[in-house]
């Protein structure tokens, strides 16, 4: 499911037009952006937590040259689901 489809589908679900739609989906993800941003969970009950993962600096290899190359630290989202996605995903 593509952005689009996801406010058709929003759309329908909750009798909104589809740009109220839109401007709702893009409020959500502006608010959930800048929260990580901050470092700050964002807990949704019943679907999950999205957070921010720590990557440390490491040694990597520029494969081709072959060369020793140090990757810089770094931050990156992560989503952890909740045990009803889980359950629905997984049949039980």
């Amino acid at each position: 499911m593509n952005q689009a489809e996801l406010i058709d589908a929003l759309a329908e679900q909750t009798d909104l037009s589809r740009a109220t739609a839109g401007k709702a989906l893009a409020a959500l993800i502006g608010v959930v952006t800048e929260a990580l941003k901050r470092g700050d969970d964002v807990r949704i009950a019943g679907f999950g937590t999205f957070g921010v993962s720590e990557r440390g600096e490491r040694r990597g290899r520029n494969p081709q040259t072959g060369e020793t190359i140090t990757i810089a630290a770094s931050r990156g989202a992560k989503f952890t689901a909740a045990k009803a996605v889980r359950e629905a995903l997984n049949g039980s």
